[in-house]
């Protein structure tokens, strides 16, 4: 099923009830609500809805965690792990969000960043 939006790109989904096992590559965004076991290629965003579970390593633009993810990621943007997210895998990108709720397993990497405070920032960290 896809979904045009009014922009003129497209948004391919992956319906509550599909299962896919394979790769999945394209030009456009993509939102998991089902269960997907493989690699994932995008130039657009992949969004991984609450209830979504995917067993997958990941290259998009951006990605949106709200579900399950178990696999690294890579993306040229922004990584957004939402409250309720549970993700297992390495993170590589230009800057990542961490909902208060989310669990993260994995190692973060990406250009210079700041940690808060309360993480023993204060100093510029390099990845």
């Amino acid at each position: 099923m896809a979904r045009t939006r009014t922009g003129g790109g497209g948004e391919a989904v992956i319906g509550r009830s599909t299962r896919i096992r394979g790769r999945v590559s394209g030009d456009g965004d993509l939102r998991l609500e089902g269960s997907l076991e493989g690699d994932v290629a995008l130039s657009g965003e992949l969004v991984i809805a609450e209830g979504a579970r995917a067993i997958s390593n990941v290259e998009a633009r951006a990605v949106t965690v709200g579900g399950e993810l178990e696999g690294d990621i890579r993306a040229q943007g922004l990584v957004h792990l939402e409250a309720g997210a549970r993700v297992r895998g390495d993170i590589h990108s230009e800057s990542v969000a961490i909902d208060e709720g989310a669990e993260f397993d994995g190692r973060l990497s990406g250009p210079d960043f700041e940690l808060p405070p309360e993480l023993g920032g204060g100093a510029r960290r390099r990845s």
